[in-house]
């Protein structure tokens, strides 16, 4: 693959874009920058584009990446409100890392949520990627969850799920928004580096 490849595909997605796509495509990148600097928009944005997303995900065949982005709605109601309601000694949640228990319920959720998905999509639904897809949507659903926690960790997840969807979505056809994964696999390096140096200036209790 060659950069012409990439400017090729991108000139073909801008092409076949829908309106509801740019707009989803829009608050995704505008909740990662939030996300990055531990902004509380993070989620207002993030929701306006899960919504989005669960339309075009059920019209595309991906019920997987349908029901994570409902999940990532109700997760950012979640988020919203342990972030803005942090302990009684604090002013604001601060950024932790995972213990050893931590990651052990994170393998359990991801191995759990892969399991029941890839069997579901594949015996009950019309899917033609339940693998791949119940892949991003398990490592999407701790990821989600272990960034409403403020945990370090949430970015490794959102770097492996960022990384398996670009070619995801490409292969389904949805090109810009195969671009904007890969845009977010740049924002969670660096949401992961900025995380990193603010988890080491709290010291776990």
């Amino acid at each position: 693959m060659d950069f012409q490849f990439f400017l090729d595909g991108l000139a073909e997605g801008l092409q076949a874009m829908t309106w509801l796509e740019a707009i989803a495509v829009f608050f995704g990148i505008a909740s990662v920058f939030y996300s990055m600097r531990e902004h509380i928009w993070v989620y207002p944005t993030g929701i306006v584009s899960t919504l989005i997303y669960v339309w075009i995900c059920f019209e595309y065949k991906l019920y997987a990446d349908m029901g994570i982005n409902a999940y990532y709605f109700s997760m950012s109601i979640y988020g919203w409100y342990v972030w803005t309601h942090p302990k009684v000694h604090q002013t604001v949640l601060p950024v932790t890392w995972l213990k050893p228990k931590g990651w052990l319920i994170a393998g359990l959720i991801f191995i759990a949520s892969y399991g029941v998905l890839s069997f579901v999509l594949k015996s009950f639904t019309d899917s033609d990627v339940p693998y791949w897809d119940s892949f991003t949507t398990a490592s999407a659903f701790v990821g989600m969850w272990l960034m409403a926690k403020k945990k370090v960790e949430n970015w490794i997840f959102w770097i492996i799920t960022d990384l398996v969807s670009v070619p995801l979505y490409f292969y389904k056809g949805l090109i810009l928004t195969s671009f904007q994964f890969l845009f977010f696999t740049i924002l969670a390096f660096l949401g992961l580096i900025a995380w990193i140096k603010s988890g080491r200036n709290y010291a776990q209790p």
